[in-house]
């Protein structure tokens, strides 16, 4: 078979995604401050957006009009007719050498209210004089050297000031207890390297071989951090940790270092074997056991750490009085834009380079898809936590145990939209409900068949299920997963044991024993 070089056509399908599709996929997965924070760098990098302000109640009429008359001008330099003109396609008005639109580009969607409107005047207006100077205009705007006490803000709660860092009180001590630089400065650096629960991470050997010292200078060091307060810092376990702390009482005896080197055991609750090993008898050992719970296993507890960012939700669920739910999205999570096509339209008519209008017309096609996209996504969002809501009824009305199985799938059927997009959704969007915040995401639950045949059940309101049935046993009737697998079948939910254990390890909850065990040592 020869092999030479030949022309031929092919028609064929495929997907093809334009980069503002992908932008708008982007969008859609964004969590609200992630949202915030690329509609901020947008309005930065755009001229022609502009942030929505809050009006005031009269001037809707105002702007209304204003908008028609910037409908006019912005249509009058794109070339089309303004509100009450009719078009021509002859019709030579607009830019010269404006360039093509783009074929992707998102057209403007007029059902948007995305016109904005600046009432400040015309631009050659003369400047307003400035007042003359008087003390108690000084005063009233709050200028240095007078205080306004009529500002709603200034109260003593916005006075006081935060709480110490754990550093800053380490270092104060540090200033105070070690004198030789060289000392000083190991000990600085053994407080940079402890843990927000204020464990040592650094080795002594390696601080060593960094500052080019001996061991043994280090270990001197860090025994002397170590009686610094809060009382069991700079630990390296958890057992130094607590010896510390019982150091610090005089309460380190033999029998309770014996006690800290089999921590395992007081986990296990096996007081047979602490006894032994301790040469106590059991009350001794059930009295170590309540001193060690009284100590602090995280001695920078009480000291200000990284603040957690709050969960801000971003849809609103509330009941109707006719005991239907009213979904809402939060306007605190909604950034709005709108397109200055004022601006557009004076500078569209000044503007000559070529240059220039292209890059006037590819700002204002990516400010009007943003608007659209911002649109699309909170439609989207509605949409899936309004259906969400519809197949969870029984969940906000009677709790967990009524929580329904439910798969991506179940909710894109009756949108009409892929398991994907449903997906990005759900993901890091939370839904604020009469039963608490709760991520979207949590109510997707895989199905636990029913022993008799009936409807599923929700894997959660299973998990919910054995949580309290371990909580209201008893000391001598507690439940072995064997039995928790009868208790759940005869209620109809046909699961495995070793369902039961990955469940009841998932919520932490020890096994048989070990609970027996614990509940022996409750008085």
């Amino acid at each position: 078979m020869a092999l030479s070089p030949k022309l031929e056509f092919r028609q064929t399908q495929s997907l093809v995604m334009t980069p503002q599709l992908q932008q708008a996929i982007k969008l859609l997965q964004l969590t609200n401050l992630e949202l915030a924070e690329f509609v901020a760098q947008e309005l930065e990098r755009n001229p022609l957006l502009e942030r929505e302000e809050a009006e005031p109640a009269g001037e809707d009429e105002s702007r209304t009009a204003d908008t028609e008359g910037d409908a006019g001008d912005a249509a009058e330099a794109e070339g089309a007719p303004g509100p009450g003109e009719e078009g021509d396609a002859s019709d030579g008005a607009g830019l010269a050498d404006d360039p093509a639109p783009d074929p992707d580009a998102t057209p403007f969607d007029a059902d948007y209210d995305n016109d904005y409107t600046n009432d400040s005047g015309a631009d050659d207006a003369a400047p307003t004089p400035p007042e003359p100077f008087s003390v108690e205009s000084f005063a009233g705007t709050g200028g240095r050297g007078a205080t306004d006490f009529s500002d709603p803000d200034l109260n003593l709660e916005n006075t006081l000031g935060a709480r110490p860092t754990l550093r800053d009180h380490l270092l104060e001590q540090l200033q105070l207890d070690i004198a030789e630089p060289g000392d000083r400065l190991i000990g600085q650096y053994l407080v940079d390297s402890i843990d927000e629960a204020g464990y040592l991470t650094a080795e002594p050997e390696a601080v060593a071989r960094l500052f080019g010292c001996e061991r043994a200078r280090v270990e001197a060091v860090l025994a002397r951090l170590q009686r610094f307060d809060p009382p069991g810092i700079f630990a390296r376990s958890l057992a130094e940790c607590l010896a510390l702390q019982l150091k610090e009482r005089n309460r380190l005896d033999p029998a309770m270092q014996a006690l800290l080197d089999n921590l395992p055991l007081v986990a296990r609750r096996d007081v047979a074997a602490l006894t032994r090993l301790c040469a106590v008898d059991a009350a001794d050992v059930l009295d170590m056991i309540a001193e060690i719970r009284s100590l602090d296993p995280k001695p920078a507890h009480g000291f200000e750490g990284p603040l957690a960012a709050p969960v801000i939700p971003d849809v609103l669920m509330r009941a109707q009085p006719d005991g239907s739910w009213l979904i809402e999205l939060n306007p605190e999570t909604l950034p709005r834009v709108l397109v200055n096509t004022r601006y557009y339209a004076q500078i569209s008519k000044r503007v000559r380079s070529k240059g220039d209008k292209q890059y006037l017309t590819e700002q204002f096609h990516s400010a009007n898809w943003l608007v659209k996209a911002l649109h699309q996504r909170a439609t989207t969002i509605l949409k899936v936590a309004g259906e969400i809501v519809r197949q969870q009824d029984a969940f906000f009305g009677k709790g967990v145990s009524h929580l329904k199985p439910l798969v991506l799938r179940d909710i894109a059927g009756v949108i009409e939209m892929h398991e994907s997009t449903v997906s990005r959704v759900t993901s890091n969007k939370y839904i604020a409900t009469p039963r608490g915040i709760f991520e979207l995401k949590y109510f997707f639950t895989t199905a636990i068949g029913s022993s008799d045949g009936g409807t599923a059940h929700s894997a959660e309101a299973v998990r919910h299920r054995i949580k309290a049935l371990t909580e209201a046993e008893s000391a001598d009737g507690v439940l072995s997963d064997d039995r928790i697998v009868e208790i759940l079948r005869a209620e109809g939910i046909d699961i495995a044991r070793r369902t039961v254990a990955k469940y009841r390890e998932s919520l932490r909850i020890p096994s048989s024993v070990q609970r027996r065990r614990e509940k022996g040592l409750k008085p």
